[in-house]
């Protein structure tokens, strides 16, 4: 129960900032209350209970701190969803985490790369200039004149996530061991590949790795510039990269005044989405804010810079296939292909009725679609097309939890930049285009001629398959023989068993009738004994041969 510690701790910094507050007037508030009376009676003169809970929330989310934090960065995405003031409390996240100043960067560096940073830096600056959930990051000087930063972990970051993690485990294992949504759910999966996802964004290598895909991937792109990664001074636990010079998404006042194009960059980033994960199939799934800038040049067609590619996403083939023909339909509102392939993927049972989860998903749909595009909102309805699954016994997919959330923040940052954004209309000409490329004959013969050397390569090897596959085969009916044999042999142990039962169910009869014996010769004289034994004898072989 080494989790303990940490559940604690959660349920004391719950009381501490009066959280409570957001769970009145809900189910479960009494069970809630009580769970909480130990830590609430320690903190009930507690001045952090007071004032407003907005900010009480997001204080109490920056002490529990990376994962915690990571949740309310995606939440401050959703202003459809959040009041204002939430929504804004909630964004300070994004780049205003308290730093920490010890151990100085200087000592950090030096026990990362083994030498000192004079011997590196011209200039490091002492204190950071962004704080984030996982690392810092500081400003410095090259000896030979190129502007950097220098990224470093917190110190301790990796117990503490270890903790959440545990604690994590802890509750989905007893949510999917007790409860039927759970099962559904999965959400020990999803926690084991969520820690995958967290340890590895502890590894500024291979973000640091990601980062020079990802560019490599945007090279000479005019619609997104990756910063370049100095790999001579980049470790585990360090990242040197180039500085970029750039507004923050965030900060809509900045971008008018630079007369940014808004409604271009909205349109854009939805396209940067669906080419990341539709073509290149490696996707930046850590799109908030605070990891996303506008560069100032060329306003009327604008040019953003993502930094901060420790998270990144791909699909395989199939869930490729599959995503983008379900938005296809729905996007044609065909509800029936939506329902045949959420049959056809395995996201619902294969034994699920296709006419009744149609008619479902259009009760959702319907509705929502009867307003115009630009008032959609995609998140809210993949909320709701969940729901209405989640009744038809749909299973989460753990590897389209990136993709999902991505997607959110997108729509949301979307909508931040310019309210009138279309996404249906700016995404749907895109899956169109996918999809006939998918088709095209032309695509087809490329695909084709790319195989053809390993089928080459392949081709000396055939026969021995064919021996294998035969000789495979052969064992196969060895097996399925012995199996006959076996059930042959059962059968006939079995009638025997039998035959030796009627037996002695014929022998128990005879010692019977031989008892009444007497009584019938004094009763029946006229019957003599040799009848007796002939209907009984009779009888016996009746069941023998049975």
């Amino acid at each position: 129960m080494s989790h303990l510690p940490r559940l604690f701790k959660v349920l004391s910094v719950i009381a501490k900032y009066g959280l409570d507050d957001f769970a009145k007037h809900q189910p479960g508030f009494t069970w809630i209350r009580l769970l909480l009376s130990p830590y609430l009676m320690l903190w009930a003169l507690s001045a952090h209970r007071k004032g407003n809970r907005n900010r009480r929330l997001r204080l109490a989310l920056e002490e529990l701190g990376p994962i915690y934090i990571k949740f309310g960065q995606l939440l401050s995405t959703r202003r459809d969803f959040l009041d204002t003031d939430l929504a804004d409390e909630l964004q300070t996240l994004q780049d205003n985490v308290p730093p920490f100043l010890s151990p100085t960067i200087e000592s950090l560096v030096e026990k990362a790369l083994g030498v000192s940073t004079d011997s590196i830096f011209s200039d490091l600056e002492t204190a950071p200039f962004a704080s984030a959930s996982v690392a810092q990051v500081h400003k410095a000087t090259l000896l030979t004149g190129e502007e950097v930063v220098v990224k470093v972990l917190r110190p301790g970051i990796r117990k503490t996530i270890g903790a959440d993690i545990k604690l994590m485990k802890w509750l989905a294992h007893l949510i999917e061991s007790q409860t039927s949504i759970g099962k559904r759910l999965r959400p020990v999966e999803v926690v084991n590949d969520y820690e995958q996802i967290i340890f590895d964004e502890l590894n500024l290598q291979s973000e640091a790795a990601n980062t020079t895909q990802l560019k490599r991937n945007f090279e000479n792109s005019s619609v997104l510039y990756v910063p370049k990664i100095y790999w001579d001074f980049t470790r585990e636990d360090i990242l040197v990269m180039e500085r970029i010079h750039g507004i923050p998404v965030a900060d809509i006042a900045a971008l008018k005044a630079h007369d940014i194009n808004l409604k271009v960059l909205a349109e854009t980033g939805v396209d940067i989405f669906f080419t990341q994960v539709f073509e290149h199939n490696f996707f930046h799934a850590d799109m908030h804010p605070g990891n996303i800038f506008v560069s100032r040049e060329n306003p009327e067609n604008p040019q953003y810079i993502a930094i901060d590619c420790a998270i990144i996403g791909s699909l395989s083939n199939n869930d490729q296939e599959y995503l983008a023909k379900n938005l296809l339909a729905i996007f044609r509102r065909d509800y029936r292909q939506v329902a045949e392939l959420h049959v056809a993927c395995g996201w619902v049972p294969a034994d699920t009725r296709i006419h009744e989860f149609e008619s479902a998903i259009r009760s959702v749909c319907e509705p929502i679609f009867e307003k115009p595009l630009k008032d959609i909102s995609f998140g809210l309805l993949l909320v709701q097309l969940f729901r209405t699954a989640g009744r038809f016994n749909m299973e989460v997919q753990p590897a389209l939890v990136l993709l999902q959330k991505t997607l959110l923040n997108i729509e949301g940052l979307g909508r931040q930049l310019y309210p009138d954004l279309d996404l249906w209309k700016t995404a749907l000409p895109y899956l169109e285009s996918w999809n006939a490329r998918r088709l095209n004959p032309l695509t087809l013969l490329t695909k084709i001629q790319e195989n053809i050397p390993n089928w080459i390569e392949q081709l000396p090897e055939l026969p021995q398959l064919m021996i294998e596959a035969i000789t495979q085969s052969t064992q196969l009916g060895e097996i399925n023989r012995t199996l006959l044999k076996q059930q042959a042999a059962t059968e006939l142990t079995m009638l025997r068993q039998r035959r030796r039962s009627q037996m002695a169910g014929i022998a128990a009869l005879i010692i019977a009738a031989a008892s009444l014996v007497p009584a019938v010769f004094e009763t029946m004289s006229t019957v003599p004994v040799v009848t007796l034994a002939f209907v009984l004898a009779g009888f016996y072989l009746l069941c023998f041969k049975r």
